[in-house]
């Protein structure tokens, strides 16, 4: 669960740190007072998108960090280890800096980490349901995520996909090889013959460097060899060779270094020059045995490489190329064979929409029974929302072909009142019931999410009375299995709350600046007779809010 955020210079929060605790818990304060903006700070840490207008005004940087539990055995842990971040022993820090022009970096645990990365270890720490996401639920791909989740077949829809995309890409193969048979045909005709020609030729990849080697050797063969001979007489014959001269300086020098050994190092160079000599004469023996002229075999690499070079002219590449493009060529034709087979692209196919078939089967099993248990919890909750004798279904239509995401799609159905048909949820006209509807699913499927943190973005828009009391034992109850954090603007909801803060804005030295104070019980009750009350806090007011928070305690 989220213990600790630490905020600096964003947006109006000049320095802030927060100690969180389990439970549910509230953040209230007046309208425009800065309570999103904690959680904006949070969503950036995160891994949420960021740009300058987060640095507070005269500031070089924000600066945001998100310390957070790491319980034995999470997925996290092992996620860290294959990103090779460090694993501090029961704790994650995600800290987030974004500079006054708009460049952002990212840490995970102190060790530098992408936007992608601190997104993808935010996914297994919180989920933050914001404002309006009622409205994201009004999308046929966002109810059929919420419903797979339902199902914990997540996992088995993105296999289903994968599935279809192979089969589809089959198919358009097979298609398009019965609208292309006669330019196919005539492609495997030119393929064949210009394989064949440069199989013909027979030449290897290197073999280009080579050749152009021997070509230079055979070429200047007579100068080589006269070249040699000239090194040759030098280096070892006559009586002026350098190598007899060399030896027989170093047995002078020898001699002199064994009066004076401050010639023991000239010694050592004049001995090391005549073994270096003697070696090189030897070297130079070889080389010049090897040396012959021959013309026949000169005229044959010339012949050889203008052919290479005139087959490499052609199909416009260079020489050692030609290797590859007919590597190319090959691949190419084997690709055509396979699509002028009609009966082993046929079986190709079918095989890859029984694979389709049968994990959509698989999806489709597991999707029915979570439909029906969704729509029985979403309907139970309903009763309590002052929609009493509503309806809410899962509706799972059957598609004929199939598709991308299943053989059927998903829509969310509602009935607000008694006698009233089952519509698309994108068809309800009221906004609260709406509201109500998306805020009871959400809270529903919040407990198939695998994240420890849930936080609520005044999502008890549109809702109030009764409603809102029931909305706060919602969500208190769901704070009994996972830390919940909701920003609000109801006192039924607050007074249901485990721990409270509020936050206000307050002048320092000429800025505005928002500030959080942790509420004990007294300062609650003052808290929830202003959002009570409003401007004029009366002592009945202050009464009724602390029996507002005795009777949720008793609850």
């Amino acid at each position: 669960m989220l213990r600790r955020l630490t905020i600096r210079d964003f947006v109006i929060v000049d320095r802030l740190e927060l100690e969180f605790e389990a439970g549910f818990g509230t953040l209230t304060g007046e309208t425009g007072a800065g309570k999103s903006i904690l959680l904006d700070a949070l969503g950036l840490a995160l891994g949420g998108r960021a740009d300058a207008s987060a640095v507070r005004t005269g500031r070089d940087k924000a600066d945001i960090a998100a310390e957070f539990d790491l319980p034995d055995g999470s997925p996290l842990a092992d996620w860290l280890a294959e990103q090779d971040l460090p694993a501090d022993e029961g704790m994650v820090i995600l800290r987030r800096v974004v500079e006054a022009g708009g460049r952002s970096r990212g840490w995970i645990n102190g060790v530098p980490a992408t936007q992608t990365q601190l997104r993808e270890a935010g996914e297994w720490l919180a989920d933050i349901h914001g404002q309006h996401a009622h409205h994201a639920l009004l999308k046929a791909d966002a109810q059929r995520a919420l419903l797979d989740a339902h199902a914990g077949a997540a996992a088995l829809a993105a296999e289903v996909a994968a599935h279809y995309r192979s089969w589809q890409r089959l198919v358009a193969l097979r298609q398009a090889a019965d609208q292309d048979a006669a330019a196919s045909a005539r492609e495997r005709e030119l393929l064949e013959w210009q394989i064949r020609e440069l199989e013909e030729l027979e030449f290897e990849p290197g073999a280009w460097a080579e050749l152009n080697a021997e070509h230079g050797r055979l070429a200047h063969a007579a100068g080589l060899m006269q070249g040699a001979d000239e090194a040759l007489a030098v280096l070892g014959e006559g009586d002026f060779a350098v190598t007899s001269q060399l030896q027989h300086i170093g047995v002078r020098v020898d001699a002199m270094a064994e009066i004076d050994p401050a010639l023991a190092d000239v010694r050592e160079l004049v001995i090391g020059a005549a073994i270096q000599a003697d070696e090189a004469l030897h070297a130079l023996r070889r080389y010049r045995d090897r040396l012959d002229l021959d013309p026949a075999r000169l005229g044959e690499i010339e012949r050889r490489l203008a052919q290479v070079t005139d087959l490499a002219r052609k199909h416009r590449t260079v020489p050692e190329a030609l290797p590859e493009l007919l590597a190319d060529w090959r691949a190419r034709l084997d690709e055509l064979v396979a699509r002028a087979d009609p009966v082993r692209l046929a079986a190709q196919e079918a095989r890859a929409h029984a694979e389709y078939r049968a994990a959509a089967e698989r999806l489709s099993a597991a999707r029915r029974p979570a439909a029906e248990a969704l729509s029985r919890e979403i309907t139970e909750a309903m009763q309590t929302l002052a929609m009493a004798g509503g309806r809410f279904e899962v509706a799972l239509e059957p598609s004929q072909d199939g598709a991308a995401h299943g053989l059927e799609t998903v829509e969310f159905r509602v009935a607000a009142n008694p006698n009233q048909p089952l519509r698309s949820l994108a068809k309800v006209a009221s906004g609260g019931e709406l509201s109500r509807i998306g805020l009871a699913i959400q809270v529903m499927t919040s407990r198939d999410s695998a994240t420890p943190t849930l936080i609520f973005d005044e999502v008890d828009v549109g809702i109030g009375g009764r409603v809102a009391e029931i909305v706060g034992k919602l969500l208190h109850r769901l704070g009994r299995e996972r830390q919940v954090l909701c920003v609000t603007h109801l006192p039924q909801v607050a007074a249901c709350a485990d721990w409270q803060w509020t936050i206000a804005k307050a002048q320092r030295g000429g800025e505005v600046v928002s500030a959080v104070t942790s509420l004990d019980a007294e300062g609650r009750v003052a808290e929830i007779a202003r959002m009570l009350g409003g401007v004029s806090i009366t002592e009945t007011t202050r009464r009724h809010a602390a029996e507002m928070l005795g009777m949720a305690g008793e609850g």
